[in-house]
């Protein structure tokens, strides 16, 4: 039975990872790599399929295998210029504008702890 309920949860977080390419606002590889979880541990088949998919199977193996540092770079770079961009353009109170440069902060550390390749 739990079985059957994490391969269901695994799909709708599947659906939500392929609807979240073509959305900008939903993100793709927190939901796959929850789907890859999820799978691993009810369908050694469905886990499987997933990461040998030409196109969904990148963003598995690319989180397993480690950010490349161009990417990290780039991620880090596009970041703070939005939260920049918002914080002293379009927020006027203080306090968000505090909260969102710790949120860059934090991802900035986050990203830049992740595993690293060569490109």
């Amino acid at each position: 039975m739990i079985r059957i309920i994490l391969i269901i949860l695994g799909s709708i977080s599947l659906v939500m990872g392929i609807i979240g390419i073509f959305l900008p606002v939903l993100p793709t590889t927190p939901f796959l790599l929850l789907t890859a979880g999820l799978y691993a541990k009810s369908s050694p088949v469905l886990n499987k399929r997933l990461s040998e998919h030409k196109v969904l199977g990148e963003y598995i193996i690319g989180f397993k295998q480690g950010m490349r540092t161009k990417a990290k770079v780039k991620a880090i770079s596009l970041m703070w210029i939005m939260i920049l961009i918002s914080a002293f353009v379009f927020v006027s109170n203080i306090y968000l504008r505090i909260f969102l440069i710790l949120v860059a902060i934090s991802v900035t550390i986050y990203i830049s702890r992740l595993p690293g390749r060569q490109e």
